[in-house]
């Protein structure tokens, strides 16, 4: 034997100890359970193929870590054993052929099939009926006394129903459901508290809590799968009449378990099981299969840490360790810049991994995430991968931090962030490839140009097709092009032509809303066209004096920054002028709100209007000076009300503000328009 294997083995021993005392003495696990798998699988290699390595120290030779030393120690009658895992088709195969062999049965088995829990094996002894005692698996041998907890978790029943053993070890796994687990998380954050990593670290924190009120205050549940020691009692034929017995007495189990017969039946349970994991209501990485004739139990036996009769089938590991090779920037068509870590390929959830999203700036922040961490990947069923965390005590000394780019990636303009938004944008609107199709979109829905038939379908072919590149390309469509579409025949790309003719004739506010410029909606572009008039004169203003946009109603330093930021871009000011040559033309309006009629008021709509739209009445109390707001508050000088209408119309009741209907304001209209 080498030296080398020798040091290797002390070393894998060193390091499982230590993986060991964090998961089950500080509940603050460093890696996911597959990377602790492969630990212990190179171990069993080595020590398979030099046997002098074996000691009795070694965790091969065990089953856990040791138990805290906060709580009273409990030595287990009955060791609580663990189970051999089994990761493939072929495991499961081997596993089956080595019972049958030493049965020496014909087969096929019959195996009791149930969900591997997730969650802190406990035992509870019940003496008479009466809960007596209940203690976690700890190292196998001894466990920690978590009675007072136990007692508080209400899955546990007091005192068992009918007429019991004289004495009864039951075991199982206590566990968090996903609901408890995300609502807990929730509430746990607003409190600015520390929030559990998964489900499986919130049961083991919450049943291993000194104060046995903190345990009762958190959502635990049980479910029972064995026994331990039972006097007074003889035992049933099988493991499934065994957990029937479990239920009649009280006891939780689990409802998805199922009797399965030979490795066909076992394999089918696993595939459904992994089909419905996502949707169960507690967490769980596999299956276990027990041979279900308890007679053939005992005759199969144990090894020295596991029983023969027994195999846990796990899923693919839904969290593994990889390193992030780079961050790079994708930009969506709204202009959102979202960073995107270029992962070391790793296997997880049963899927190569290579790409995952950060979601914005914010969160790289939060998480600290630099080029060249490792980190926690997690993969659950059907779901998005997300990084789950970096693993800073591997952070290499050359690990990079992310920068967000002061320039898009696609089409180099600015990048802006607005204070208090956790998204980061690319201010190129039009000109940006990556925008292009939902900017034009935009341009001809309805409150902007309004062009009728340009729908979400014809831009994407549109523009999938060279034939627009920025809105002016629009009306400089000819019917040969409009033919050459998919579904577009001569009277339809005339009526769209008609449509894009039509609207060449709009107004300022349209025209500010069509550009899209970040922030600057309908009631925005209302206030400045008021303000300004013209649209030359916006420009300036938002070019050179910040300060003065600044001045408009609702307007504050983001939307001047917005403004600043389109207006300063030369592919945007030249927008404008093929939209004017193309015979895009719009009336400039009075140059300030104040010299309006009803400047300074507020309006609030309700109800539904006979002669006019919700809209239409909108754009003609705002080209009269007014703010037309979506609630009604103690500031709201009028509430116009239609047909149907509801609780805003109580609440100007009860407030006291003035009430129109719809004659009334077609003759406040009337009244002030030219």
């Amino acid at each position: 034997m080498s030296a080398g294997a020798r040091e290797r083995a002390a070393a894998l021993r060193a390091e499982i100890a230590r993986h060991d005392y964090r998961y089950y003495v500080l509940d603050d696990p460093e890696i996911p359970d597959a990377e602790y798998d492969k630990l212990m699988q190179e171990l069993r290699a080595l020590e398979a193929a030099h046997p002098e390595l074996i000691s009795p120290d070694s965790p091969t030779q065990r089953v856990a870590g040791a138990p805290s030393a906060a709580f009273g120690e409990v030595v287990h009658e009955v060791p609580m054993l663990s189970l051999d895992n089994g990761f493939t088709q072929e495991d499961v195969a081997a596993f089956d052929r080595r019972a049958l062999e030493r049965l020496g049965e014909p087969g096929p088995l019959e195996y009791w099939a149930e969900p591997k829990l997730d969650g802190l094996a406990v035992t509870a002894i019940y003496r008479d009926g009466a809960l007596e005692r209940a203690a976690t698996r700890g190292d196998g041998f001894k466990g920690e006394d978590v009675t007072a907890n136990v007692r508080t978790v209400r899955s546990f029943p007091l005192r068992l129903r009918g007429k019991a053993p004289a004495v009864l070890e039951v075991r199982g796994e206590v566990f968090m459901p996903l609901a408890g687990f995300e609502r807990f998380n929730r509430e746990a954050e607003a409190r600015g508290e520390k929030t559990f990593v998964n489900p499986r670290n919130a049961a083991a924190g919450s049943l291993r809590q000194l104060d046995p009120r903190v345990t009762a205050s958190r959502p635990l549940q049980m479910y029972c799968y064995g026994l331990g020691t039972v006097r007074g009692w003889h035992l049933p034929a099988r493991q499934s009449e065994l957990l029937e017995a479990l239920k009649e007495w009280g006891l939780p189990v689990c409802p998805h378990s199922a009797r399965v017969r030979g490795v066909e039946g076992c394999l089918h349970y696993f595939h459904d099981m992994g089909q419905r994991r996502a949707r169960l209501p507690y967490q769980i990485d596999g299956v276990v299969y027990k041979v279900d004739r308890l007679a053939y139990q005992e005759r199969l036996g144990f090894v020295s840490r596991a029983p023969r009769w027994a195999l846990a089938h796990k899923f693919p590991a839904e969290e593994a360790m990889t390193e992030v090779r780079a961050v790079q920037w994708q930009v969506g068509r709204t202009g959102a810049l979202t960073p995107v870590a270029r992962l070391e390929p790793v296997f997880v959830g049963g899927v190569t991994v290579s790409n995952v999203t950060l979601h914005n700036f914010d969160e790289v922040q939060r998480k600290d995430v630099r080029v060249g961490d490792t980190v926690v990947i997690r993969r659950a069923g059907d779901v998005i991968p997300e990084l789950v965390r970096v693993i800073t005590e591997r952070r290499p000394a050359h690990a990079a931090p992310v920068a967000l780019p002061k320039r898009c990636p696609v089409c180099h303009s600015q990048v802006l962030k607005a204070e208090g938004e956790a998204v980061a944008r690319c201010t190129g609107g039009f000109s940006c490839p990556a925008q292009r199709q939902e900017a034009i979109r935009h341009f001809a829905s309805r409150l902007a140009m309004d062009i009728e038939g340009l729908g979400e379908k014809l831009v994407a072919q549109l523009v999938e097709g060279g034939l627009v590149r920025s809105p002016a390309d629009l009306y400089t469509l000819s019917a040969e092009q409009l033919q050459g579409l998919e579904r577009m025949g001569e009277k339809s790309g005339a009526n769209l032509l008609e449509a894009i003719e039509r609207s060449k004739r709009t107004t300022l506010p349209r025209l500010l809303y069509a550009l899209g410029i970040r922030e600057v909606g309908e009631a925005t572009a209302l206030a400045l066209a008021r303000h300004f008039g013209d649209l030359d004169a916006l420009i300036e203003a938002a070019r050179e004096h910040p300060e003065q946009v600044e001045q408009v109603a609702d307007v504050g330093p983001v939307v001047a920054a917005h403004l600043h930021a389109f207006f300063a871009a030369p592919a945007h000011r030249e927008l404008i002028e093929r939209l004017r040559a193309a015979g895009v033309s719009w009336e400039p309006l009075p140059s300030r709100a104040a010299a309006l009629p009803l400047a300074g008021q507020t309006f609030v709509l309700t109800g539904t209007l006979a002669g006019m739209t919700r809209h239409e009445a909108q754009e003609a109390l705002s080209a009269l000076g007014a703010k037309v707001a979506g609630s009604v508050s103690k500031k709201t000088h009028y509430v116009v009300a239609g047909e149907a209408s509801g609780s805003k119309l109580e609440k100007a009741r009860e407030l006291g503000i003035p009430v129109l209907d719809e004659a009334a304001l077609r003759r406040l209209l009337g009244r002030h328009s030219p």
